[in-house]
């Protein structure tokens, strides 16, 4: 299957909505673990988290736009862009 990454950026100052929604969106993933193969937070110069770079392994575009509207941190983000990757060095596990 091919793997997926979303680029997804936080409504500005919106750390606090981030945390409101943080323990939902670890259990979606947890629950996706299938599909779910790396991510984490983009932070700013401080630490702060401001976004998120998240790379799924689903069956085509649909399922990834399916799998980011599905995310509890949907209405955190200000952009999600998905795009096809292909890993050419380096690995992810599945």
């Amino acid at each position: 299957m091919p793997l997926f990454v979303l680029h997804c950026m936080d409504k500005p100052d919106n750390l606090d909505g981030r945390m409101a929604v943080r323990e939902q969106h670890l259990a979606y993933v947890r629950e996706n673990a299938g599909s779910f193969r790396m991510g984490g937070p983009y932070l700013d110069e401080a630490g702060q988290m401001i976004g998120s770079l998240i790379i799924i392994e689903v069956a085509d575009m649909a399922a990834a736009k399916a799998w980011a509207a599905n995310d509890p941190y949907k209405p955190v983000f200000e952009s999600v862009e998905i795009r096809p990757f292909r890993v050419t060095a380096g690995s992810i596990s599945a």
